[in-house]
């Protein structure tokens, strides 16, 4: 008897977990056909197309690689990535199983524990700018560990290999990656996420900034550590002079002093941050050399593993830039004999080890 009471708040909850299971799935369903349908800013929809254009358009301007085409080698199929792996397999899986992983999460640790995690979090006290900055970093960090371990494990690498049979880079490329990535990273990014309280407005701020970055870091462009930097302290400005994100530190600015705030918080970024600039943010020239085909022999599994920022591969050791890498070969070892097409790619990782196994078993 003691038994089943033990287990009955449990039970109860399976139809808690349920409902959150299913208003996910249809909330998430709603937001995306209502956001396309009824675009705002703060459509993601629309925010990723506009950021995408703008990035095609500085490939086409001035491009690196002068001699690649502009809708270079499977663009369109890197554009399909685009709207699968960020909405279509979002709405599927990861929105609608996100919410009850949290929930079963507290409540473990509150029956354990009697510790409500949420209560106890002090970001929810903080300002915006704080908990978006602690965000991106934390985010960016776990994906930077994540990014290793999808090289350094055998069978995580197999699904990777869909992100390195790019042959000839732009931004989409980014883009590009095996259904099984998203399973990986959002199962262990967002639940610490999650119970920092970043929440679905600040994740989508994060978002896209760091999709700006991810699509920088594959573009066919190059550009001055000054100028990037510049464009970073242009943003923090705005931020500033505008009084976004909780950061009010001018009292009723008239529209000058607002603008002279974003050329002075220009400015200095670009002198002050520009000669580091590269050894901060990831980049075109850096990133290159993450998808070289050929690796030095010490540096087997992978090099240039972040993300958005580049400190962690200069702090942990794993920074290789050895030389211009434009017109370096891209891939891996046996990629002339990978899948070209998306069905066949996603079935990578899997389906290929199992028919290997029967065919070697008959022969």
């Amino acid at each position: 008897m003691i038994y089943l009471e033990a287990i009955n708040p449990m039970s109860a909850n399976m139809s808690e977990y349920w409902q959150t299971f299913i208003d996910g799935y249809q909330g998430y369903a709603n937001y995306l056909w209502n956001e396309i349908t009824h675009p705002t800013v703060h459509s993601y929809f629309y925010w990723l197309i506009a950021v995408s254009i703008f990035f095609l358009m500085l490939e086409w301007g001035k491009p690196w690689r002068k001699n690649q085409p502009r809708f270079r080698k499977d663009f369109w199929l890197d554009a399909f990535y685009m709207f699968f792996n960020f909405f279509l397999f979002s709405l599927i899986i990861y929105n609608a199983l996100s919410d009850v992983f949290v929930h079963l999460f507290n409540d473990l640790v509150y029956n354990l524990t009697q510790i409500n995690l949420s209560k106890l979090n002090p970001m929810y006290r903080w300002p915006t700018w704080a908990i978006l900055l602690t965000g991106f970093l934390v985010r960016d960090f776990i994906q930077w560990w994540v990014h290793r371990l999808l090289h350094r494990s055998k069978w995580l690498w197999e699904f990777h290999k869909v992100h390195h049979s790019v042959e000839q880079m732009g931004f989409a490329a980014q883009l590009r990656y095996h259904w099984m990535e998203n399973v990986v990273y959002r199962a262990l990014e967002y639940l610490p996420l999650a119970l920092l309280g970043i929440g679905l407005h600040d994740f989508f701020i994060i978002h896209i900034f760091t999709l700006a970055v991810g699509h920088f870091n594959h573009a066919n462009i190059t550009v001055p550590g000054w100028k990037s930097a510049g464009v970073v302290g242009a943003l923090i400005g705005i931020v500033i002079a505008w009084s976004l994100l909780d950061v009010q530190l001018l009292s009723y600015p008239s529209l000058v002093l607002k603008f002279a705030v974003v050329g002075i918080s220009s400015i200095s970024f670009s002198l002050f941050l520009g000669p580091w600039m590269r050894k901060v943010f990831n980049n075109p020239e850096m990133h290159i050399w993450h998808h070289a085909y050929e690796l030095p022999p010490d540096r087997t599994y992978g090099v240039n593993f972040g993300l958005s920022l580049a400190i962690w591969d200069y702090i942990f050791g794993t920074a290789y830039v050895p030389k211009s890498g434009r017109d370096i070969r891209l891939g891996f070892p046996g990629i002339e004999n990978f899948p070209k097409d998306f069905v066949h790619q996603n079935l990578h990782g899997y389906f290929n080890r199992k028919f290997q196994k029967i065919s070697d078993h008959t022969d």
